[in-house]
């Protein structure tokens, strides 16, 4: 059933634009119920009740689907938790929009559209076409992977993870502006909670991104792009994101205009894609051998 779920969630998120069916919508309304309750409403401050904020809906999402006795409900209810997990229509719009400043010769909306994915993602040093690949394993390969081995409730955990150490990050660098312009230092009590998020968000991209990198490896420049894998497979200093684009970037040859901003982002997003159907494509034989189901 997973196969079939995602198969269907892959082609809905495409479709389905509405504020109703993304993510972010929802995790807003969830944080505006933890600003509400006392015990959890400075949730940053602590690593436990960071976690408590992250897992209560996730264990929710477990036991109610565990509560499903009919097959057909139970793949309706994961394929529609799958669809709101999956992707994010804010970056597909800066993405077309990118492209089509690029298109038309504007540089300078090019720049403005790149760094709006910076600020909203928290993504520094890196060109717009890593970005893109960064992303599509965030909010789609990762995303997928948690699904097949975890269900449903394996997938909400880690997109929230993730989105609570993206809304983690932008709270800390609107307080580093503001104590850049205040006489007085102040101190940040959410340092705790975020870097125990952060850590654990480390360490479950350690493996899912060595593994993603290989699949860019295998349906790109497999010789290329060897040597970086093997220099970055049992490197624990560069962060994941570092360590899928040095591969990503191997995997694929660049012989373009430099002046062409169109170049390196569609290579790349291209690239993400074949990956991506390679991944589907290794999840539906091991569904059909009965390894998954």
């Amino acid at each position: 059933m997973s196969l079939i779920s995602l198969l269907i969630a892959l082609v809905a998120e495409r479709y389905l634009s509405s504020s109703a069916w993304q993510f972010n919508t929802l995790y807003q309304r969830y944080m505006a119920v933890i600003k509400q309750t006392k015990l959890l409403a400075n949730y940053r401050r602590s690593a436990l009740v960071s976690y408590a904020v992250i897992f209560i809906p996730v264990l929710g999402c477990h036991f109610l689907l565990a509560q499903v006795d009919n097959a057909l409900l139970y793949l309706i209810a994961s394929t529609l938790i799958l669809i709101v997990c999956f992707g994010c229509m804010k970056t597909r719009e800066v993405y077309k929009s990118y492209l089509q400043s690029a298109f038309k010769g504007e540089l300078t909306s090019c720049e403005l559209h790149h760094l709006q994915l910076q600020q909203d993602k928290n993504i520094v040093n890196m060109g717009f076409g890593q970005t893109m690949v960064w992303l599509n394993y965030r909010y789609f390969i990762a995303v997928m992977l948690f699904f097949v081995l975890f269900g449903a409730a394996g997938a909400l955990f880690y997109r929230l993870l993730t989105t609570v150490n993206e809304s983690a990050n932008a709270q800390s660098s609107a307080a580093d502006v503001e104590d850049d312009n205040s006489e007085e230092l102040v101190i940040d009590d959410g340092d705790d909670g975020d870097k125990a998020t952060q850590q654990l968000l480390f360490w479950l991209d350690w493996l899912p991104v060595r593994l993603v990198a290989f699949g860019y490896m295998f349906v790109g420049h497999f010789s290329k792009a060897m040597p970086a894998w093997i220099d970055n497979l049992f490197e624990f200093e560069k962060t994941p994101s570092q360590v899928l684009v040095s591969v990503a970037q191997m995997s694929e040859d660049f012989m373009v205009d430099a002046d062409d901003f169109t170049a390196e982002p569609c290579l790349l997003v291209k690239l993400a894609k074949r990956t991506l159907l390679l991944f589907l494509a290794v999840i539906a034989v091991l569904t059909l051998t009965g390894i998954i189901s």
